[in-house]
């Protein structure tokens, strides 16, 4: 006879953790150099002027200015930055 009682093994505790994507600044929004304008997983938005994409698709701006959000003929979504004015 077993001495020990039979333990079940749980099927729960494996949500993994979220990745905190989606867009960080909205259209005409200003931002400043450096800022991350959107974090996804793949192109879902598209680098336009003075917007940079890092290797895992985040868009950040590459001046000082304002965001702009635009839809191109393609039905592609660019996001660009617009510079302030001096």
């Amino acid at each position: 006879m077993a001495h020990k009682k039979g333990v079940g093994s749980s099927k729960n505790g494996r949500e993994s953790e979220s990745k905190r994507l989606g867009l960080k600044k909205f259209g005409s929004e200003k931002v400043k150099a450096g800022n991350i304008i959107v974090r996804q997983r793949g192109t879902v938005h598209n680098p336009g002027l003075n917007v940079g994409m890092g290797k895992d698709h985040t868009l950040y701006a590459l001046v000082d200015g304002t965001v702009v959000f635009r839809k191109k003929a393609n039905n592609k979504s660019y996001v660009s930055v617009v510079p302030f004015e001096n």
